[in-house]
């Protein structure tokens, strides 16, 4: 294929506009309503085959090319996140307690712009391009609820390819990895059973505050000694709960939690591990539990030759010099859902431009260097040009 994929000032115009509008407007995982609309509505109009629906609020433009090739499929995730935006935007979010803090807002234009630049050269594609717009990537699975929903087997996916602003390279740059790329994410569900009593008489209580503090405490064993030093792992209790005033013990305490890893043989060590931890501690002082492990997100693994494949595509479109490896990410994506049935590769697109752009995701301030959306649009349509017959 063409190695330059200019984008017009115009399409870079609407992309930013567009991404605007989203930021302007965020709705959470499955209640993407309009976000969908204007993604179906603006895929019609260029001419793709859409439908609508999927996995509630999912949307797949599809388009093909005169001659033969393999049927790819370019995602983007749509939701936001429940966060009281406190940037100083003229866009800032209208939805109080709502926010685009991860740049969705950015890969929904990023795509829709890809749209209309594969659309006007649709005459060289080859095979069957997939746009895929994805509800509820963050933590409530919508990749997987697609997938249940048949995605692949619909539409005969052969390949996925995906992407992720980030605030922690210049912006503009394009960072790939082969193999485990971001983290797998389950979560921790404990309830810890004592018996409530006076603060001044502990002997007649069952301190279920106590048997927390010292799980808490040892629970990083779980880490620092039971797992291969070599294998990143993290655990974290990131919400405790118990008591109402200051002399009275409780009778239970609630803890919520996250455990990740790269591995996964780790990850799937990690209940049991837990578990055993939890159970010495309250054993030792008396109370009893309710454990809950809830597999959320598998590792997003790239498969080697796709990875290699979408960097060295990328090095043509935008230069050997603004194409980096990433680093792994403790984070996790949905995106991995995909990766586990299709060969894949999910990619970084650098998005700090200064001091307001490098504000870690999630954050009440996030925000993203605008000027990063074309290198996205851009390696967006080159992979629907070249993936139906370049990629391996």
């Amino acid at each position: 294929m063409d190695s330059t994929l200019d984008i017009p000032d115009r399409l870079y115009a609407d992309v930013v506009a567009l991404r605007r509008d989203l930021h302007a407007h965020p709705e959470l995982g499955f209640e993407e309503v309009r976000t969908a609309a204007i993604v179906a509505n603006r895929l019609r109009g260029l001419g793709f085959e859409v439908h609508e629906g999927i996995a509630t609020t999912g949307v797949v433009g599809v388009i093909r090319g005169p001659a033969p090739g393999r049927t790819i499929m370019l995602r983007a995730d749509m939701d936001a996140l429940p966060i009281l935006e406190e940037t100083s935007h003229a866009f800032r979010s209208t939805a109080d307690g709502k926010m685009h803090a991860c740049g969705h807002d950015g890969h929904v234009a990023i795509l829709l712009g890809a749209a209309a630049l594969i659309a006007e050269r649709k005459h060289e594609l080859a095979g069957t391009v997939c746009l895929v717009f994805q509800p509820a990537e963050e933590g409530r699975g919508g990749a997987k609820a697609m997938l249940e929903g048949g995605l692949i087997e619909r539409f005969g996916i052969e390949r996925a390819y995906g992407l992720h602003l980030s605030s922690n390279y210049p912006s503009g740059t394009l960072g790939f990895r082969s193999g485990p790329f971001y983290a797998s994410s389950d979560s921790i569900e404990i309830e810890i059973l004592g018996v409530g009593g006076h603060g001044s008489a502990p002997h007649f209580a069952v301190d279920p505050i106590y048997a927390a503090a010292n799980f808490i405490t040892s629970l990083q064993q779980v880490v620092a000694r039971q797992i291969d030093p070599l294998e990143p792992a993290v655990v974290t209790i990131g919400s405790i709960h118990g008591g109402t005033i200051h002399n009275v013990i409780p009778r239970t305490v609630k803890m919520l939690g996250t455990a990740r890893a790269f591995s996964d043989t780790v990850r799937r060590q990690m209940p049991e591990r837990i578990e055993r931890v939890l159970h010495a501690c309250c054993d030792a002082s008396g109370a009893r539990y309710r454990f809950d492990y809830l597999m959320r997100y598998p590792v997003t693994e790239n498969d080697a030759s796709q990875a290699a494949y979408a960097r060295a595509l990328a090095e043509r479109i935008v230069g050997v010099d603004r194409v980096f490896t990433a680093d792994k990410l403790m984070g996790a994506e949905d995106f991995s859902f995909f990766a586990q049935r299709v060969p894949a590769c999910f990619y970084t697109l650098g998005a700090a431009g200064g001091e307001s752009t490098s504000v870690p995701h999630h954050s009440s301030l996030f925000d993203i260097d605008e000027a990063a959306l074309p290198t996205g649009v851009a390696m967006m349509a080159a992979l629907a040009f070249d993936a139906p017959f370049g990629a391996p």
